[in-house]
This record gives structure tokens, sequence and C-alpha cells, in this order.
């Protein structure tokens, strides 16, 4: 079993995700560090990247803070090596194909095994065109996690079969950022998931709040919050750790 999947094993997982480098290289340690100690069950990290065609203007807005402190993709491993030494939580990249292309598939994958980085979220690659990832992916045992929406239509089963560690369900058409409803078409779309796999769901894009989550983690396995958590973030700085571990284990508490 894959450890990402081992993460939904004792109830609704809480994934929280931060920009790696946003404000800074020790503040992101820092911030990793108290998600985990306050019962985050997954991290998602997100290495900035120029054209961030999924995300909001939040994120967007972590990711040019990080570019002004010069962060690079070494150093986006770096955060996760000092994290590795305060926190074995496992960690999910968010990136965008360039970046693993570039860095080069093997050596990119081989890193993140050797850091117990468990799996890749690409928004922009297709499960059609993972094909030149995938080798690497599967020789170092990293996940490829499949995002699923409410406009995949028949290629739900295909997506739910080929899938690991977890699934990331979109919760809406566009960008990230936060949400006050959520589609009624959600739950039934979970439902479908079921009937071709048992890999955990979990959804993200929007929610933001401990009564959406609590609401919504009646039909999922777990839920994901991202653009909350980059505007602590951006509120407090350097300093923003204490406040980003309070909301995780108020939003962890919430779908307990």
């Amino acid at each position: 079993m894959s450890h990402l999947t081992a993460a939904f094993n004792h109830g609704k997982a809480f994934i929280p995700f931060i920009v790696a480098g946003d404000p800074d290289a020790d503040s992101t340690v820092n911030n990793i560090v108290a998600m985990a100690n306050a019962g985050a069950d997954i991290i998602e990290l997100g290495i900035p990247f120029s054209d961030p065609v999924a995300d909001g203007p939040v994120i967007q807005a972590g990711d040019l803070r990080a570019f002004a402190g010069g962060i690079s993709v070494d150093e986006v491993f770096a955060i996760v090596a000092a994290a590795r030494q305060q926190t074995d939580t496992p960690i999910v990249f968010l990136t965008y194909a360039n970046i693993p292309f570039k860095y080069g598939y093997e050596r990119f994958c081989a890193r993140c095994a050797e850091l117990n980085v468990g799996g890749l979220v690409i928004p922009d690659l297709p499960y059609e065109e993972q094909g030149e990832i995938r080798p690497a992916a599967e020789q170092y045992g990293i996940d490829i996690i499949m995002l699923i929406t409410l406009t995949s239509g028949d290629r739900v089963a295909r997506l739910a079969e080929a899938a690991s560690g977890f699934i990331y369900v979109v919760s809406s058409e566009g960008i990230t950022g936060e949400r006050d409803e959520f589609d009624q078409r959600l739950s039934s779309l979970f439902a479908e998931i079921r009937q071709h796999t048992d890999v955990p769901a979990a959804l993200g894009f929007g929610i933001h709040t401990p009564e959406q989550a609590a609401d919504l983690s009646r039909f999922v396995d777990g839920i994901i919050v991202g653009s909350a958590i980059v505007d602590i973030a951006a509120q407090h700085g350097t300093a923003a750790a204490t406040a980003i571990g309070d909301y995780t284990k108020t939003m962890k508490a919430a779908i307990a």
C-alpha cells in the first residue's frame, strides 16, 4: 500500500497546502512542522511556477513572494530535507509539468524518493500525457495523483482505475480560491469514483471554513485546503507558523 493511501487509514484526512519559499525557506520549514504537529495527515507543498494555470490570485501571490526570495527547485528539495529532520508526515508536491521535465524526470523522482515525497499533483499534465514521467515515478515509488473534476465525464472510470496514493477531486470549474457554495453533484461524483476504485479521494479547491470541511467530509475521504493557508502566510509573513498550526488543528478537528 502506498504510504499516502495509508494516511487515510485512521479517519478523514486533512491535507493543507503551502507554497515552498513563501516568504523564505526557513519559514516554510517552520510552517511544515507546525502543520505536521497540528495533525495534518499529508502536506501538499507547492513548487512555485511562473504560469500556474490552476491557481488563483492568492496562491499566485505566494509564488511571487517565493520568487522574490530567490526560490529554486533545489531549494525546495532543501526545504523538505530540513523539514524531514523534524517530521515524517507524508508530503506531496504540487508542481507543473515543465518543472520535473526541465529538472529531469529520473533525477527529480529520485530526489523525491530520497526525501520521502510520496506523490506529485500535476494540474497541467492529463492522464493521456503522463507516459514520459510515469516510468521514473514508478521506478522510485512516487504516486502520480489523479485529478478528477465534475467535467471529467466518461473519463472518471479510467482516471479512478489508474489512481494510486489518493485522488484529488476538484470541487468546481476554474482556479483555486475560497468559495462559499459547492456543487450539489459532488456527492454523486464521489459515489461514481467509488464504483471504480478503493483508492481514497480527497476534495479540494475553495474550502476554507471548519463548517464547510465538516459538511463536505460526510462523503469524502479527505479535505484539501490551500488558499486559506497561503492567505495566513501572507498576513503573518515569517511569523505565520503558530497561526497556520492553529488553523490546521481547527480544520482537522472539524472533520475528525
